[in-house]
C-alpha cells in the first residue's frame, strides 16, 4: 500500500478498512487473533477541476461502514470533492464441462471452483463541496449521512446521489473576516436529529435538525479552554 490516510472499522469489530493517499481500499477480516486479507479495489482516481485549474487528488481522507443488512458490505468512502459509496458481496466462479462424446444427448455441466469478493460502485456523490471534504458520518436511521468541508456540511440520503441539502454554512458574506473553519462533523450514535462539529477556534457545537432546516443556531455550545471544557 500506499502511505495510509484512512482506517475505519466496521460496527462487528471483525473487518478493518484502510485508504491510502494511491485512492485504494484495502479491507481486512478478523481470523483468531490476527486480521487477514479480504480484498482491494481502487475507490478514487486523481481528477483535474478545469474550470478552477485545480488538480484533485486520490487520496482517501475518510471511510465508514454502512450497517450491514444482507451478506454484503457497504463502505462510504472520500477524497476532497467526492463521495462513493461501495458494495462488497461473493462472487461465485463457475466452470463449465463438456462432456466427452459417447453417442448420447448430453449437456455441459456447471461446477464452482472457487469464490472471490468483488467490489462494485453503486453511488456517487460529486459536485456539492467547494472546499475540502473533511468528515463522512453515518445517521444510526441507515438512511442518510452527512458530510463536511471547510466552510459547510451538507445532509445526503444514501440512496439519492443527485441532490444534498446543506444544514450548516459558516462561509461570511467577505472572505476577508473568516475567522474560524469546520474540523470535523458526527452525528450522535443513537438520536438521529443530532450531530455535532467542531472548529478551528476549539470549540464544538450541539445541533438539532429538528429545530431549523438550516443549523446555524446551535443547541449548545462547547469551548474548550487550556484547563477545561466550558458549556455556553
Amino acid at each position: 500500500m500506499d502511505i495510509v490516510s484512512a482506517i475505519e472499522f466496521d460496527e462487528t469489530g471483525d473487518f478493518l478498512a484502510v485508504g491510502d493517499r494511491g485512492g485504494r481500499v484495502v479491507v481486512f477480516e478478523q481470523d483468531a487473533n490476527d486480521y487477514k486479507f479480504y480484498a482491494e479495489f481502487q475507490s478514487h482516481e486523481p481528477e483535474f477541476d478545469y474550470l478552477k485549474s485545480l488538480e484533485i487528488e486520490e487520496k482517501i481522507n475518510k471511510i465508514k461502514w454502512c450497517k450491514r443488512t444482507n451478506d454484503s458490505h457497504f463502505l462510504l468512502t472520500t477524497n476532497d470533492k467526492t463521495i462513493k459509496l461501495w458494495k462488497l458481496c461473493k462472487k461465485n466462479i463457475k466452470q463449465v464441462s463438456t462432456p466427452e462424446a459417447s453417442g448420447k444427448l448430453t449437456f455441459p455441466s456447471v461446477t464452482t471452483t472457487e469464490s472471490t469478493i468483488v467490489a462494485s460502485s453503486k453511488k456517487v456523490f460529486a459536485n456539492a463541496h467547494a472546499y475540502h471534504i473533511n468528515s463522512i458520518s453515518l445517521n444510526s436511521d441507515g438512511e442518510t449521512y452527512i458530510s463536511a468541508d471547510d466552510l459547510r456540511i451538507n445532509l445526503w440520503n444514501i440512496e439519492i446521489s443527485e441532490q444534498s441539502f446543506n444544514i450548516v454554512d459558516i462561509k461570511p458574506a467577505n472572505m476577508e473576516e473568516l475567522s474560524e473553519v469546520i474540523t470535523s462533523a458526527a452525528f450522535h450514535p443513537k438520536h438521529c436529529n443530532l450531530f455535532m462539529y467542531s472548529s478551528s477556534k476549539g470549540s464544538i457545537k450541539l445541533n438539532d435538525t429538528r429545530q431549523n432546516a438550516l443549523c446555524d443556531q446551535h443547541s449548545k455550545y462547547f469551548e474548550i479552554g487550556r484547563a477545561s471544557c466550558r458549556e455556553r
